[in-house]
């Protein structure tokens, strides 16, 4: 891969801007701290008008989730979805009863491991270390419950909301997920506005103040700076801090404010009531494994804190490289910000395709098994913007760069001293494929 090129988007430039999660002082500065190629280009008539240009998008396709003014590089996703759907077998956008299948043998593993760990205490000497390959298995079916839920509460695997939330609560509860925050928080607040100032998974800006949730993150995202330990702890453990802080942000607050997230959002007082319901549910199964191992250190750390530290690290070495990499958009555009991963099969096999994440972003319902027919007509219609990168070197470009944005198309480091434009997005326009 060779030199690596960003394309410039357009950033708000008024201090009203229409991000209203994000304090206004911090957005503000945000603004105003990107060069003059960030002002907003000139308003297309078509788009004021809601007529169809040349891409066939009108301003409704163009904002989709993101209220920015639009930039002339940028597609929505739904425009995507629209050129692509028709060439897709019908049979992608049915329900795949597997997926429930798969949270509860998933489920029956963990069981399973569980009961053995409860015997450790009976095995002499060191052979309760021969426990360590199924704790492995069991850390990879945490894994495979965050994956298949996930396709799940998308509608891909289950239809009625009562059934999507109870099983959604089993395949998230090891994971500290109640499934009503994930609807709000993934799908709603995420997909709506990917990787942009209202996105509450995206990195933080240099602008916002130095919260103990900015803090936190920069101590162990992988960047140019991350210690090789702190980057062990947070593969392990970034999952629950982002859960604690979002879990806080709406069960303490609620309005919006709460500035430890990148971005803040507010949920229904019936969504909060659930999330509070759901948040009970998941520390009484939690308790009640923590009693099946009667407290013993040795079969909790063997059979309860290893599977799901390696199920944690196992799911954020996919999602730190979903999005970091590029830039913030105004425009929900898949292709600009959002990056697919080639890997073996064996992996893209044991989890859902979950590599493929530009093509779920276009087709968040879509069954995962259907990926790979989405990719090819990705690389087939758009070549030149498709973002695909072996998942060696997107770890090698996360590991060289720092992790805050300066403006929306440049990184710069926790003290401010050193700055980059983000690697993506479309590195073939300077002459190399990714």
């Amino acid at each position: 891969m060779g030199s690596i090129s960003c394309s410039p988007i357009a950033a708000p430039t008024s201090p009203e801007l229409p991000f209203p999660a994000v304090d206004s002082r911090s957005a503000e500065g945000f603004s105003r701290s990107g060069p003059q190629s960030l002002q907003q280009p000139p308003v297309d008539p078509h788009f004021q008008t809601g007529q169809t240009g040349q891409t066939g998008q009108t301003d409704q396709d163009r904002q989709s989730g993101h209220r920015g003014a639009p930039h002339p590089e940028y597609r929505s996703a739904a425009s995507y979805a629209r050129e692509l759907r028709p060439q897709l077998p019908l049979g992608a956008f049915r329900t795949d009863p597997n997926r429930l299948a798969l949270v509860l043998i998933n489920l029956v593993i963990l069981a399973l491991g569980w009961g053995m760990a409860d015997q450790l205490d009976r095995w002499p000497g060191f052979w309760p270390l021969a426990f360590l390959p199924f704790a492995v298995v069991m850390g990879n079916s945490v894994i495979v419950l965050l994956f298949a839920t996930h396709d799940l509460l998308h509608g891909s695997s289950l239809r009625g909301r009562t059934w999507r939330r109870a099983v959604g609560l089993l395949g998230l509860a090891l994971l500290w997920m109640p499934p009503t925050l994930w609807n709000a928080v993934h799908n709603r607040e995420h997909h709506g506005a990917t990787n942009s100032l209202g996105d509450p998974d995206r990195s933080y800006l240099e602008s916002q103040p130095a919260t103990w949730g900015k803090r936190i993150q920069h101590l162990f995202t992988p960047s140019d700076t991350v210690r090789p330990l702190w980057l062990m702890v947070g593969l392990a453990s970034a999952w629950g801090v982002h859960n604690l802080r979002t879990i806080a942000s709406v069960l303490l607050f609620n309005d919006g404010a709460p500035n430890f997230t990148p971005a803040s959002f507010r949920v229904s007082p019936k969504e909060r009531l659930l999330i509070g319901l759901e948040l009970l549910a998941i520390v009484a199964l939690h308790a009640g494994v923590i009693v099946w191992l009667d407290g013993q250190p040795l079969k909790l750390l063997l059979g309860y804190f290893i599977p799901i530290w390696i199920g944690y690290a196992g799911a954020m070495a996919y999602i730190y490289t979903n999005h970091l990499l590029c830039p913030l958009t105004e425009i929900n555009d898949p292709l600009a910000n959002s990056l697919s991963l080639r890997l073996p099969k064996i992996l893209d096999l044991l989890h859902l395709n979950f590599s493929y994440h530009t093509e779920h972003h276009i087709f968040p319902g879509l069954n995962s098994s259907y990926y790979p027919h989405v990719r090819r007509l990705l690389m087939e219609h758009y070549p030149e913007r498709y973002q695909l990168l072996d998942g060696s070197e997107a770890w090698r470009l996360l590991l060289s760069t720092p992790r805050h944005y300066r403006d929306p198309q440049t990184l710069t480091s926790w003290r401010g001293d050193r700055q980059m434009p983000v690697p993506l997005p479309w590195a073939s326009r300077a002459g190399t494929a990714v």
